[in-house]
């Protein structure tokens, strides 16, 4: 399911037109970004959660040279799954 697929289906369950699901899709998609830039953690109980985590400088090796470099530390997003979404997916 891509955004537009997302879109449709929750203009469908919500008895809203497409126009209204994008620009709902579109502000959660924002709020969410927003938080994760400013180093907040989003959590949605039973859904799960989304923060920023360091990832620190490591080795890595160059595929075409095999020369051995060192990869930057980063910063990424991660998102963890709540207990309620995972047992649904199991079909618990």
């Amino acid at each position: 399911m891509n955004k537009q697929d997302f879109t449709a289906n929750l203009a469908e369950q919500q008895g809203i037109d497409k126009k209204q699901a994008a620009v709902w899709t579109d502000a959660v998609i924002k709020a969410l970004t927003d938080a994760l830039v400013a180093g907040e953690k989003v959590q949605f109980v039973g859904f799960g959660s989304f923060e920023v985590r360091q990832r620190a400088e490591k080795k890595a090796r160059n595929p075409q040279t095999g020369e051995e470099v060192i990869s930057p530390a980063t910063q990424a997003p991660v998102f963890k799954a709540g207990k309620a979404l995972k047992d649904t997916v199991a079909g618990k």
